[in-house]
């Protein structure tokens, strides 16, 4: 099923967005009295007729709204962003098909990153919602110092992962059902020691990933799908 997305669908008359109604119009090529279905992110699904074909401004009639719970469970990824960005992206697509809730990127003391553009990191973030099929887009933050982020209050358990000593539990034998879930991945240079003390006198507890060395962004997706996999079971 083609899904667009259109977050204000149900509260700016029923407009698409320009990039959206260009897809569904000149790409797609629909025509004024095709049925289309669109997400808002926020958990609804509608089902609409276009009524006015516009590739700058396509209208639809609402013909149906579904509506799907948020996930009973938050998972959290704060991620520094790498050097090629374009693994921070794989990250956010797969992540998203797997089903996350919340991404924040932070810089760290060995962060090979600083800058980002959130506009690309949210079309790709975009697409893998309607990729997946969900009704529910993650919420990307904006980019925040690891020393502010961990200062922040979180309802859940929260981890740093990290590779420092080896002997730390693994996320799978530690995280619990039904429980809101916050994990730090530090940069490929790791979290520095005193990063890890900051982030354990502030209520994190420190967990691996596994016996083998992980990329940022891999260690970031095993942490999710760990998440996702103890709250389907």
């Amino acid at each position: 099923m083609q899904l667009f997305y259109e977050p204000n669908i149900l509260s700016n008359g029923g407009l698409l967005s320009p990039e959206e109604s260009a897809h569904c119009v000149r790409v797609l090529r629909h025509k004024t009295g095709d049925a289309i279905h669109i997400i808002d992110g926020k958990g609804h699904l509608i089902n609409a007729i276009i009524k006015v074909a516009s590739p700058k401004a396509c209208e639809i009639e609402i013909n149906e709204i579904k509506k799907e719970p948020p996930s009973s469970v938050q998972c959290h990824i704060a991620i520094a962003p790498t050097k090629n960005i374009d693994r921070t992206e794989w990250f956010l697509e797969k992540s998203t098909e797997i089903g996350i809730e919340i991404i924040t990127p932070i810089i760290v003391k060995n962060s090979e990153r600083r800058i980002i553009k959130p506009a690309r990191l949210e079309k790709v973030i975009t697409s893998a919602t309607k990729q997946s099929g969900s009704y529910w887009r993650p919420i990307l933050q904006p980019l925040i110092s690891f020393e502010e982020f961990i200062n922040i209050p979180f309802v859940g358990d929260k981890f740093i992962a990290h590779c420092h000593n080896g002997q730390e539990p693994h996320l799978k034998n530690i995280a619990q059902k039904n429980k809101n879930v916050l994990v730090l991945i530090g940069p490929e240079g790791d979290f520095t020691l005193k990063e890890v003390e900051r982030a354990k006198e502030k209520g994190f507890k420190t967990v691996s990933l596994g016996t083998k060395r992980l990329r940022t962004e891999t260690a970031a997706l095993a942490a999710s799908h760990i998440i996702r996999l103890i709250n389907e079971e």
